[in-house]
């Protein structure tokens, strides 16, 4: 068990929502699963009330408290992906059944959970030395929803 963990606070499915994230994210696994022993004021006896799980290495814990809760944008799960199609699979699966787009990379999951999709050339090219090109790339990326990869290069470029 991780000294430190993100606890995500979920109504009642939280462990669906862990098998949907460790099925997207690469180096992702589920921990120990604690079921209620007896009823809840969320649920049964059995149903899962806390489940350790990793996502890209980092240590979660999803909660299942029994009412919703609201998230809200101070804290986000990001995730660096390796080129255009990785964002698209990750960004198509998390909004898939209810989830929302935001912009410059952000959406909520059907959860509410808030989340950064973004390829990892992003940050290499607002870091980049040439402030005309950290400029271009920056406003480039204020106009999109979803990451654009080939965009943000075209932008670089000039």
């Amino acid at each position: 068990m991780a000294k430190v963990a993100t606890c995500l606070w979920f109504e009642r499915d939280g462990e669906e929502a862990v098998r949907t994230y460790v099925s997207l994210v690469p180096d992702s696994q589920i921990g120990p699963i604690v079921r209620a022993p007896g009823p809840w004021p969320g649920g049964a006896p059995g149903d899962a009330i806390l489940v350790s799980f990793t996502l890209g290495g980092q240590s979660f814990q999803a909660l299942n408290g029994g009412m919703k809760a609201e998230y809200g944008t101070a804290a986000s799960i990001a995730v660096a992906c390796r080129d255009q199609a990785e964002v698209d699979r990750i960004w198509d699966a998390l909004i898939a059944g209810g989830g929302s787009e935001i912009q410059c990379g952000w959406l909520r999951d059907r959860w509410g959970v808030p989340w950064q999709i973004f390829p990892e050339i992003l940050p290499r090219l607002l870091a980049d030395p040439d402030p005309a090109v950290a400029a271009r790339v920056f406003s480039a990326m204020q106009e999109m929803i979803r990451i654009d990869a080939a965009a943000l290069e075209r932008a670089a470029a000039g």
